[in-house]
């Protein structure tokens, strides 16, 4: 019933499918001469496994019997020529209120039944069923189902001899493969909601960019489907920490791009207005230069009236990336390039402690390098220690203490972590007063988490923009330790400030064990843990709850924590390797290969800023 093109193979090909071709390589170079052209998907990092298929779809063939015509249909619509040819299954009545773009039913498996009961010989009703392992709505946001049975219902009527599908749901169903080759993640950008608490202190109250996960098909003029998806607003889990310039009613989008690698949309609005052109812009800049890497490297906007422009080079030249690392012999607190040394901090983190004093065991640096967390070794005190030239040589006064009994470690202050606005961010475990705590200056609040059912929270990272985090909570019941995303809502005054977890998500349902987490991407979480009794792995996992396609990477004998920076996949800065630390030796990924990183010293930690 139709026809497949394979651009690429790395599992065997379903029985009867011709190969027509195969290349090396899924990229596309831009046109070398020419003036406005589109501009073809260059793949990513979640797709170097994927089998790609460009899908060719067929009419219905004259005299077809209902559970073809059904089979021919669900072909159709996974096709990359847009859905005509699936409306030429449909009734006319059915084709013209079908609305393929109301959401995506994705099933472990599709199997076509026919209710006989039903039937005559003008009217056929059929349906599908399968379990549903996840969905994605009107606004392309994914979902992860829970394997759920479902149904589709179809009804077919015969007229002047042929059948055709008369009654249908809106959206489409598909399995699993199909979802995967006709759709792929992309990321539209927000800016996040203004923290009030923090507008009045220095640069607090700055948005920034954040980003929103979403599935669109690889091959429908993906620039256009991007910009019209970023400009109907944020995802319904995310509009409650996210912002959007533009109005609800843009009167349509055009998008190109010409051999400059210059953008050009066309909204059917007025922009005269400078400072709100331009943040629509940036938006639309980096919503774009997701989709096609390093192919868009400037945007021009233009409306009824107004444009303005926005571009790669607007941010500047993304800063270096330091890495730091504690000496195992002393505790000393280094920063280091991409050297196999470093050089101590400044300040008392940066010095050998005296002799008798407690040794610091957790240490995690702020976002812009001037400040670091230090838990001390017991994790009753957390510490917010300068990291600046002239700083005190003596540790300050700590800034928290757990409640948690004298020498209870599992039990003590946990995962300290810096988001971009300045905050810090930690677990106090303590059996009888549970919480996740952000410090703000010398000052400490309780932020109360919504949702966790009974639920401990055992760890934390916190993302760049603050507004999203990573829990890592305990089920009391099973031990288990499973991963939760959530959203950071901030409110109150400068002098009284409060933060709240909402919308608690869970992800990856498989890992029961849970020994790490970083965030690798704008919306990514690179995540350390165990499914059942299985070997320790690495997994990418969506803030949607979609998991990469890359094979899990296996981890290191003894491996208990790993550190990613955020580059991986960015737009503006190279990519950083990720790192991982164990029996004093430290590791390095490079092309999906761990490396040795030949230390002049042992070291007890290795990491990123945050």
């Amino acid at each position: 019933m139709r026809r497949t093109s394979w651009t690429e193979s790395r599992t065997a090909a379903p029985a009867g499918v011709l190969l027509l071709a195969l290349v090396a390589s899924g990229c596309a170079a831009m046109p070398d001469s020419g003036g406005i052209s589109k501009v073809e998907l260059s793949q990513g990092s979640a797709d170097k496994n994927l089998l790609q298929a460009r899908v060719y779809p067929l009419g219905p063939p004259k005299g077809a019997k209902p559970p073809d015509l059904l089979t021919g249909f669900l072909d159709a619509v996974t096709a990359d020529e847009g859905y005509d040819v699936a409306r030429q299954y449909l009734t006319e009545s059915a084709a013209a209120t079908w609305n393929p773009d109301a959401g995506i039913q994705v099933s472990d498996r599709l199997t076509p039944k026919v209710q006989t009961a039903a039937d005559t010989e003008t009217s056929v009703s059929m349906s599908v069923t399968g379990n549903l392992t996840s969905t994605v709505d009107a606004k392309h946001s994914y979902r992860l189902e829970d394997n759920k049975p479902f149904i589709s219902d179809f009804t077919f009527v015969r007229k002047d001899g042929e059948w055709r599908i008369d009654k249908l749901p809106q959206g489409v169903v598909m399995n699993e493969t199909n979802f995967r080759n006709s759709y792929r993640q992309v990321d539209r950008y927000f800016y996040t909601a203004p923290d009030p608490s923090a507008f009045v202190a220095a640069g607090g109250g700055q948005e920034v960019l954040i980003a929103d996960p979403i599935y669109l098909r690889r091959r429908m003029d993906p620039l256009t489907a991007a910009a019209k998806a970023l400009v109907v607003g944020p995802s319904d889990w995310l509009e409650t920490v996210a912002r959007t310039e533009f109005p609800k009613d843009v009167g349509g989008v055009k998008v190109s791009v010409d051999d400059s690698r210059l953008a050009h949309v066309q909204l059917g609005i007025d922009v005269s207005d400078a400072t709100s052109c331009r943040r629509m812009a940036t938006q639309l800049f980096y919503t774009l230069a997701d989709q096609v890497k390093g192919q868009v490297e400037r945007l021009e906007l233009r409306g009824k009236r107004g444009a303005c422009t926005a571009g790669r080079n607007d941010a500047g030249t993304p800063a270096p990336v330091p890495k730091y690392y504690q000496r195992a012999d002393n505790g000393v607190l280094m920063v280091s390039d991409d050297s196999h040394s470093g050089d101590p901090v400044p300040g008392p983190l940066g010095k050998a402690q005296p002799a008798g004093t407690p040794p610091l065991s957790t240490v995690a640096v702020a976002r812009d390098g001037t400040r670091a967390a230090a838990l001390s070794g017991d994790g009753h005190l957390l510490y917010s220690v300068p990291l600046t030239a002239g700083s005190a040589a003596a540790m300050p006064e700590p800034v928290l203490t757990t409640s948690a009994k004298a020498g209870d470690k599992d039990n003590s202050l946990a995962s300290p972590s810096w988001d971009g606005r300045g905050d810090l961010w930690v677990v106090d475990r303590a059996p009888q007063g549970g919480r996740v705590v952000m410090v703000r200056g010398n000052k400490s609040y309780t932020v109360p988490v919504e949702g966790l059912e009974g639920q401990s929270v055992q760890a934390l990272k916190i993302s760049s923009d603050g507004a999203r985090v990573a829990l890592v909570v305990r089920n009391p019941a099973s031990g288990t330790r499973s991963l939760l995303f959530g959203l950071v809502m901030h409110g109150g005054t400068t002098e009284a400030p409060t933060a709240k977890i909402v919308g608690l998500r869970r992800v990856a349902p498989l890992l029961t064990d849970v020994a790490s987490v970083a965030w690798a991407e704008a919306d990514q979480l690179l995540v350390l843990g165990k499914e059942g009794d299985r070997i320790q792995q690495l997994y990418y996992i969506s803030t949607d709850g979609s998991q990469s396609s890359d094979t899990p990477l296996q981890s290191g004998p003894g491996w208990l924590a790993i550190s990613a920076s955020e580059s991986r996949g960015s737009v503006l800065a190279a990519a950083q390797p990720v790192l991982a630390v164990t029996e004093g030796k430290v590791y390095r990924l490079v092309s999906n290969q761990w490396r040795e990183v030949q230390m002049t010293e042992k070291v007890s930690s290795y990491f990123y800023a945050g």
